[in-house]
């Protein structure tokens, strides 16, 4: 199990990105790009959805969705909090998940 669905479990009846991605019609990568984009645009002064589809490329309804699954806004907060407290702050989430998740 990732880190990610670890998280994922902490917050919603929905626990791995496998089972996000089935329901969304998208590949578990992208919705991996798509969860970690939005818990980073979670946090800049901009609009969360906006942010994301830029910085992942993931169009803006597809992230509107992941977002519903997801439990909405709290849940990113939720989400953000919850790996800050495993990876010594949301910085060390974005850092590793930008890492892996990173557009090529």
């Amino acid at each position: 199990m990732s880190l990610l669905d670890g998280l994922l479990g902490q917050i919603n009846q929905n626990p791995t990105v496998a089972g996000l991605a089935a329901k969304v019609g998208m590949s578990p990568d992208q919705v991996e790009a798509a969860i970690t984009g939005l818990v980073q645009a979670h946090t800049q002064p901009t609009d969360t959805v906006a942010t994301a589809s830029d910085q992942t490329g993931v169009p803006e309804d597809k992230l509107h969705e992941i977002l519903g699954h997801l439990g909405g806004e709290g849940a990113l907060g939720q989400l953000s909090g919850l790996a800050g407290a495993q990876e010594g702050g949301l910085g060390g989430l974005g850092g590793m998940l930008s890492g892996l998740f990173a557009k090529k």
